[in-house]
């Protein structure tokens, strides 16, 4: 017999032999892109590894780059998961054609339909109300009443506003466009702009501190802004109000999440995005960075149980982007920078 002669081996042997002299295949991994604070996203992704044996690899950065890098990926992109803040952000995501529509009875029953995209392309995760804050020395809660009524004279020289090159701001007055139209919205910001006691501020922190100060006596902000403050310091004399109870409600805006339309790993994001509606992760949610879990039913943590209940306007928040443009050019108008 020939000592030439060769050996066929057939090549599902060959695959199964490479595979166990490489070892143990690798965990499945789901790959995220996120605007999301880090110390606030690791915890839940440490959760969802631990329970599933799934591992999280993470990329931050702020919304802009992420979208623009997203979009300049293409179909090359290792995102499997884009999670970041303001419905305004995911609409824009949505409207950049960088999400992808996923059908989920887990996600339809977790969360709300006015807290998530109207095509499926995706979900908010943590509820952020926009509401009114008081100096609780000078200023007797039963006088507020709503946004618009900030706009009236009592409060001339009384006000504080966080600016509004902020998308919170923005998606605040967007809303009230589809509720009132541009022409009363217009007039309501200019008189928001007429009663301020001081240039705008950066954010949410300097509003807060200036009316505990007394530089202002109300002001506009984020909730979890002041439970922050409040779990620092529970003396400050910083009062919280819900606007708009009588009529449409409170302005809610979320964070959230979409699987990415080219995802590597569609599966693998729609079961992250999943997990982190529902009770573990909505409980992170609010324990660690004080906001409303989207799930109604986890309960909020108790810094912020204090304040109640509240109504919530329940417009698609997805209008916040869709008319985020109208409001940034509305309010430049009305000489609100």
């Amino acid at each position: 017999m020939s000592q030439n002669r060769r050996i066929l081996v057939n090549p599902l042997c060959a695959l199964a032999l490479g595979l166990l002299l490489a070892g143990p295949v690798a965990a499945d991994t789901v790959t995220v892109y996120s605007a999301r604070n880090e110390q606030l996203i690791k915890p839940l992704f440490d959760a969802f590894t631990q329970e599933t044996g799934t591992q999280i690899q993470v990329l931050t950065d702020k919304e802009g780059p992420l979208l623009e890098r997203l979009k300049a990926e293409g179909a090359k992109t290792s995102a499997d998961v884009l999670i970041t803040v303001d419905a305004g952000n995911l609409w824009q995501a949505s409207q950049m054609g960088l999400l992808r529509s996923i059908k989920s009875p887990v996600l339809s029953a977790n969360i709300p339909a006015n807290l998530r995209d109207p095509r499926g392309e995706w979900y908010g995760l943590s509820v952020r109300a926009r509401t009114i804050i008081y100096n609780k020395k000078t200023v007797n809660p039963a006088s507020l009443s709503t946004y618009e009524a900030l706009a009236g004279p009592e409060w001339k020289g009384k006000l504080c506003l966080r600016t509004s090159k902020k998308v919170y701001n923005q998606s605040l007055v967007a809303t009230m466009i589809a509720t009132q139209g541009e022409k009363q919205t217009e007039q309501i910001v200019r008189g928001w702009v007429a009663n301020l006691a001081t240039d705008v501020f950066p954010d949410d922190n300097g509003v807060i501190k200036a009316v505990a100060a007394g530089q202002c006596e109300v002001g506009i902000v984020n909730t979890y802004y002041l439970a922050r403050q409040l779990d620092k310091d529970p003396n400050m004399p910083v009062g919280l109000f819900w606007a708009n109870q009588k009529s449409r409600g409170v302005h809610v805006n979320v964070s959230g999440a979409g699987v990415t339309r080219y995802a590597p790993n569609p599966a693998g994001g729609q079961k992250l995005i999943e997990w982190l509606s529902a009770g573990k992760a909505q409980e992170i949610y609010t324990d660690k960075d004080f906001e409303y879990p989207a799930n109604p039913q986890v309960k909020a943590d108790s810094i912020i149980r204090q304040w109640g209940s509240f109504k919530m306007d329940l417009i698609n928040v997805s209008k916040a982007g869709e008319l985020q443009a109208a409001a940034t050019k509305l309010m430049d108008r009305a000489g609100y920078r």
